[in-house]
């Protein structure tokens, strides 16, 4: 692990308090540059301060006393631990029973329901994703 004294830190330290650019904007650009005899490369750091007048970013207004939250659509697909049968022909475990391990909220996934089965594929792997239509609920 490399050691560095702060006498050698401060040695190579540059400040430039404005840096001219042909772009007016409200705030200004300070530049600060590291440099050591023991390191190559330099590094920059970039700071953006803004103006004294200048109004504070806007953030992200809570919502209104009379206004709810919108309500979480309804979960989509089977619970988990739920046993399912596969109705995908091509599939290994074709009218096999799985137990669902996780569905994927996203409507615009392909395959979000992950099953689980007790007996291996030919690849030695015991789980495999299914669409909505390609799984049944089983009692």
């Amino acid at each position: 692990m490399a050691s560095c004294s702060m006498a050698s830190a401060a040695s190579g330290f540059v400040l430039t308090p404005n840096v001219a650019s042909n772009i007016k904007s409200a705030s200004k650009a300070n530049m600060v540059f590291f440099s050591s005899k023991n390191n190559t490369r330099n590094s920059r750091l970039v700071l953006k301060a803004a103006e004294e007048g200048a109004a504070p970013p806007a953030t992200a207004a809570p919502p209104a006393e009379g206004e709810a939250p919108k309500p979480k659509p309804p979960p989509i697909g089977p619970k988990r631990g739920t046993k399912v049968k596969i109705l995908r022909r091509e599939s290994y475990w074709f009218n096999g029973i799985g137990s669902v391990v996780a569905v994927d909220q996203d409507p615009k996934t392909r395959y979000p329901v992950v099953v689980r089965f007790d007996k291996v594929n030919y690849a030695n792997v015991s789980t495999n994703n299914y669409a909505l239509d390609e799984i049944a609920e089983v009692n």
